[in-house]
């Protein structure tokens, strides 16, 4: 399927971990591929779910270029590239852009907090210069909640009339819909995408590109005939197995039930500083996907 922008079920995909504790590309991939085959239109590498701010940087290289090599269409990737130190961050741009992926999830720098919208267009500026002789698309992320740094309104709309030709769109993780619809009104083609399937229903009428969601590694056949076909019974039960992870640890949820769907417990290995589910904690995430689908298939 050729897209000239990203758009749809896009899948948060996870970050395969070996037992000495470095990524696994080749499960991480053969993941990808699989979502790709069963209902994501895109896959965002290296974002939150795939724990990438847990990887050093030359760590989260490896991953990039193994996304590629693995002849996965690029055009369909986006991966993150944010980071605290500004030249860690317009590497991983270089390198992303090098590479082919369609587009960079920018989170930005961290831990400094109420930090000046000045300095932060100081960073996208360094990010687009360095980038301009392969201009790879740039999403904004906004997820203050772990970030601690939001990408507010008014300071998305000077981002925008700034860097027009480069900053495209936008992943909302602050659960906040109405932001999110306000973002979606800033410019024609900023391509916004909530960080829930439950939007997939509204995603048209208030203007969303689509959704990204960690829960999409889950449940993407689902949110495909949601989004695709408008099946309200999809919907519901896309919106049930994300609800199994509310006021969980989604990471560590998430990776139990690959584990099980895909009959491999290395999937449900963690980059400290987190932790894998506990055997409770599984089981009950497990009992209620395979419960979704009992009652879908009924």
């Amino acid at each position: 399927m050729t897209i000239s922008r990203l758009s749809g079920v896009i899948a948060a995909v996870a970050t395969a971990i070996d037992s000495t504790g470095e990524p696994d590309t080749a499960r991480s991939t053969s993941l990808g591929r699989f979502l790709l085959e069963h209902g994501c239109d895109g896959l965002n590498v290296l974002g939150t779910t795939g724990e990438a701010t847990s990887f050093s940087r030359e760590q989260r290289q490896r991953v990039m270029t193994a996304y590629a090599d693995a002849g996965l269409p690029m055009r369909r990737l986006l991966v993150g590239t944010g980071a605290a130190a500004v030249a860690d961050a317009v590497a991983l741009t270089r390198h992303a852009a090098d590479l082919g992926f369609a587009g960079a999830l920018l989170l930005p720098p961290f831990y400094y907090r109420e930090v000046p919208d000045e300095g932060l267009l100081r960073v996208l500026d360094a990010i687009v210069t360095a980038t301009a002789s392969r201009p790879i698309p740039i999403y904004l992320y906004h997820f203050p909640a772990l970030s601690g740094v939001p990408w507010h309104l008014d300071l998305v709309a000077r981002v925008i009339a700034t860097f027009k030709d480069r900053v495209v769109g936008l992943k909302d993780s602050s659960g906040d819909l109405d932001f999110a619809r306000a973002a979606a009104g800033l410019g024609e083609g900023f391509d916004v995408f909530p960080s829930s399937e439950a939007v997939l229903g509204e995603a048209r009428r208030s203007g969303f590109a689509g959704c990204i969601s960690a829960t999409v590694n889950l449940n993407a056949d689902l949110c495909a005939r949601a989004y695709w076909q408008a099946d309200p019974a999809a919907l519901a039960a896309a919106t049930a197995v994300r609800g199994l992870f509310a006021n969980k640890p989604v990471v560590p949820g998430v990776k139990s039930v690959l584990a099980h769907i895909h009959a491999d417990p290395d999937w449900a290995r963690v980059m400290p500083p987190l932790e894998p589910a506990s055997p409770a904690e599984a089981a009950a995430a497990v009992a209620g996907y395979d419960a979704v689908r009992a009652r879908l298939a009924a």
